[in-house]
Formats: C-alpha cells, structure tokens, sequence
C-alpha cells in the first residue's frame, strides 16, 4: 500500500469552510484524485478501463467539471482501485460531500446561471487573485445596480421587468466577495471607451466612475485605464478573465465569454499566453495613479451635474 500523499495536508483546511465552495472543491477532488493515479502508475485510459469507466467519464471527474461533482461509489471505486490509505480516503470523501452543498448562486433560477457562469461564479468565489480585461463594459465585480440594470436592458431587451432584476440582484450578490475579509487580489484594466460610452444616461455613467474611484482606492484592488491614443496596445480582441488559485495544486484558469457559451482554458501553455498578454497590456495602460486621474477627469468632464 502506498504511503498516504503528503498534499492531503493541504486539504484539510478546505473541510472547515463556513461558505461551501462546491467548484472549488470539485476541482480539488479532480486534481487530488488524478495525482493519486498517477503516484499508483496508472494512466488515465487504464485507469478509466480497470474501474469501468468511459475515458472521458474519468477526465470530466479528474477535470473537476459538471454542475454536480461525482458520485461517491465512483470515487470509492477509483481510491480503492489505487490503493488509497484510510485517513487519505476519508479527507477525500469529506471533500466530496462538501462539494455537494450548494454555493448562494445555485439558487437562482438555471436560466440565469447555465452551467458555463455558475463555473465562473464559483471559480470567482474561490480566487485568490482575478485578473480581468474589459473592452465593451464595466468589469462585472465592478458595477453599480443602476449601471448594471442598463447593460441587462441593452443585452437583453425582451427580458421581464422581473429578469432583469434578478440579474441585477445575482450581479450585486457576486461582487460582496471583494468585501469579504479574504476577499482576492482584483486587477481590472479597462480600455477608456467603456468610460466614454454612455449605458442609462450620464447620471448612471456618473455614479459608475464615481464607484469605480471608490474601489480603486481599496488595497486589493488594483485598477488601470488603457487610454484611446494608445493606438498599439497588444489588447486581446475579447473580454478575458485570468484566476489564480493558491497553494492547492490548482491550475490558472482563463475564462474568454461569448454570446450564449463560454470558453476556460487550463492548460498551462495556453494559459500563460493569456498572463502575458495581460502583463503586456497593463504596462502599456495608465499606472494605477495615472489611472485614477483619468477617472476624475471624466467623472467631471464628461458627466459633472450641470
């Protein structure tokens, strides 16, 4: 029998969480169960094939994916197949069962959270630093209510007076977690145009620049403006959001959003292209100092009471 992995020490603290983290802790059963494989020399097709799995049943439960984390007999069979030890099986289970409890933002509707965002929420929730690009709005974590509502009415035009508030509402709940005691590390960078371009009216722009120089302030918040006459910023064409999670053997994950489906990115290789554009973008933006100016400005250029 194999001696029991020291990561598992790492995984206890995870066990006492007063706010479950059901996609942080999937991917932590994934990582810690393909690592458990590998110390046992199998491979993923081998392993999949001795335990009675479809290949691709063992990578979406080593990948950590899927609305609901796997069952327990599956992880019981796999940890017995590798030879698991008993205190190694236990903290692995409990890890588990925790991943069965439902984060707040499983409890709205499943239209407003398809599988593709409540992986994003949950990821969110789970960052020890997010990174973040925006080209076309405000960056979600960053909204005010009335900005918000504006974007959903423009997004959305059809939806119920209703929906869009239940938007609102979801988009308000997500962004108490840069408010939380431990909340994570945010660097925003927007490029200028989303300051100039007016969703609502110039009351909600105000109150909206007027937030965003209010966060920019916060120690874990790092903002930057990338300005109009920076004509050859090496700006990706999308959106894109870059997490770090800490000490958890854990990989970066970029999440590039679409109209109706999202795209994330774990592969180290491909990831590493987004921290780099990243980098390279935010030394061609504003400094934070510079960047908080700009905001200034334009709160009282462009949108002063008159």
């Amino acid at each position: 029998m194999p001696p029991e992995s020291p990561r598992i020490s790492r995984l206890e603290p995870y066990l006492s969480r007063t706010e479950p983290a059901p996609t942080l802790l999937k991917m932590l059963v994934g990582v810690q169960l393909a690592g458990i494989r590998e110390d046992a020399g199998l491979a993923q097709e081998q392993a999949a094939r001795a335990a009675g799995f479809s290949a691709a049943k063992l990578s979406r439960i080593e990948a950590g994916k899927g609305r609901r984390p796997p069952t327990e007999a599956d992880v019981r069979a796999l940890l017995a197949l590798y030879g698991t030890g008993e205190h190694e099986t236990s903290v692995l289970l409990q890890l588990l069962r925790r991943a069965g409890e439902p984060g707040w933002w499983q409890r709205f509707d499943k239209r407003l959270m398809p599988e593709w965002f409540d992986r994003l929420v949950g990821l969110q929730e789970a960052a020890d630093a997010i990174r973040t690009f925006e080209i076309q709005y405000v960056p979600g974590l960053l909204q005010t209510p009335a900005y918000t509502r504006a974007v959903v009415e423009r997004g959305l035009p059809t939806a119920t007076g209703r929906e869009v508030e239940r938007r609102v509402e979801l988009r308000m709940r997500r962004r108490e977690l840069l408010e939380r005691p431990d909340a994570p590390q945010l660097w925003a960078i927007i490029d200028e145009s989303v300051l100039l371009r007016v969703l609502g009216n110039r009351e909600i722009m105000r109150e909206q620049l007027e937030h965003l120089i209010k966060m920019a302030r916060l120690p874990h918040v790092t903002l930057q403006i990338v300005p109009l006459d920076v004509t050859n910023a090496s700006a990706p064409a999308i959106p894109v959001t870059y997490l770090r999670f800490g000490g958890a053997d854990l990989p970066d994950v970029v999440y590039l959003e679409h109209i109706r489906s999202a795209t994330f990115l774990e592969d180290r290789d491909e990831t590493e292209e987004y921290r780099v554009a990243l980098d390279r973008l935010a030394d061609e933006a504003l400094d934070p100092r510079e960047s908080l100016a700009r905001l200034r400005d334009t709160a009282v250029r462009r949108y002063a009471e008159t």
